[in-house]
């Protein structure tokens, strides 16, 4: 597609119509542990950490793959199960909440952490390389002890945590700050270049289960 006939409207269009559905409509997310720079210290012949040490966890929402990769393993010291699992992010919202994924970050999902194997982007949008569709995380499981963190929810029925089951979701539309007064880092472009208004009644929490069930 020639660059005459795209201009920043279809492509602010895009991208805000691809962050509605994974924010308003899908309702998942990862948690993400970004490396913290200042308490970790590096090796100083080598320029390798020692220990990595990780900020609070950062809400990403995107899209999971829901089917994970399984291949079980029986040796001397017992049965070891190896998942993997693809995330897919857009990624201007990467870009507008100022955050660098890199190979070897961690994640969480569902009861499990991943380590970050792989990271691709999917395609440019219309041949533009400056404007690219979304990004993909490929995780593996994380080995027992390489990193520890509270597992944050929803994880499954059968535990007893006040967040292992996702009551609601809250659809953020473009809001910056979601109910409880925290910064969402969500930006829809047609909004913010007056295309659009903003919605009457702002953020909006979604029950996750019908007729008040």
């Amino acid at each position: 597609m020639a660059r005459l006939f795209i201009t920043q409207r279809e492509l602010n269009f895009i991208s805000d119509i691809t962050k509605e559905i994974i924010k308003d409509v899908v309702g998942q997310k990862i948690y993400y542990y970004p490396v913290s720079e200042k308490k970790t210290k590096s090796h100083p012949v080598y320029n390798e950490a020692l220990k990595k040490f990780y900020d609070n966890p950062i809400a990403i929402e995107c899209l999971v793959d829901a089917n994970f990769q399984q291949s079980t393993k029986i040796d001397k010291f017992g049965i070891d199960k190896q998942f993997m699992i693809e995330v897919f992010i857009q990624y201007r919202d990467l870009v507008d909440k100022g955050l660098n994924i890199n190979i070897g970050d961690f994640f969480s999902f569902d009861e499990m952490f991943y380590e970050i194997s792989e990271m691709l982007t999917t395609k440019n949008i219309y041949g533009m390389p400056e404007h690219k569709n979304g990004v993909k995380l490929i995780g593996s499981k994380s080995r027992e002890g390489l990193f520890k963190a509270p597992i944050k929810g929803p994880t499954d029925i059968s535990f007893t945590d006040a967040d292992a089951i996702q009551v609601d979701f809250e659809q953020q539309r473009g809001d910056s700050l979601d109910s409880a007064g925290d910064p969402t880092g969500d930006k829809r472009d047609l909004r913010e270049s007056g295309v659009l208004e903003p919605p009457i009644d702002g953020i909006r929490k979604i029950k996750t289960s019908f007729y008040d069930e």
